[in-house]
């Protein structure tokens, strides 16, 4: 499951409540993060897109809300362990950057779907992909400046042909 900009994230399953919704003490002692995820996708409607999106987040664990870095969560150490969709184990934002450099082709790709969802307004569709596919073949060509991908999305039709509300 990939995050767009510019869009709300798409509603919950039926019957899966969200992570703030999970119990947030057990035993009077409060739930890390970590926990409160394993709670939420003990659904099975949950787990599928959790088993690939828990991983990333859980390497930046030690990071706050503000971005400091911190040791703790609600008074339990900070687990920032987790294995990528791969196999591929993370435990730290460096480990994470390492396994992300390591698969250049859905990093990028994915960087271009969100940048073109946030350029149309919209999520991206099927439609889209060729579009997709063409801005990111083109930035490569442009050794992946970021401005062969602001110019591959200004210049596609899904860009240029975008309505005014």
């Amino acid at each position: 499951m990939e995050v767009l900009l510019g869009s709300p994230p798409p509603p919950p399953p039926p019957n899966v409540p969200d992570l703030e919704e999970t119990s947030a003490a057990e035993g009077g002692r409060p739930l890390t993060v970590r926990e409160r995820m394993e709670q939420h996708r003990a659904s099975p409607a949950c787990s599928s897109c959790h088993r690939v999106i828990d991983p990333l987040g859980l390497a930046l664990e030690n990071f706050d809300v503000t971005g400091a870095w911190r040791i703790k969560d609600n008074g339990a150490p900070v687990d920032a362990a987790g294995e990528l969709y791969d196999g591929t184990a993370v435990s730290s934002p460096a480990d994470l950057r390492e396994a992300l450099l390591n698969r250049p082709t859905p990093l990028i790709r994915t960087f271009t779907e969100n940048l073109m969802a946030y350029g149309i307004g919209r999520r991206i569709e099927y439609y889209d992909m060729p579009a997709v596919r063409a801005v990111t073949r083109e930035a490569a060509a442009n050794d992946n400046r970021l401005s062969a991908f602001i110019l591959g999305v200004v210049n596609s039709p899904a860009f240029q042909m975008k309505r005014a509300e």
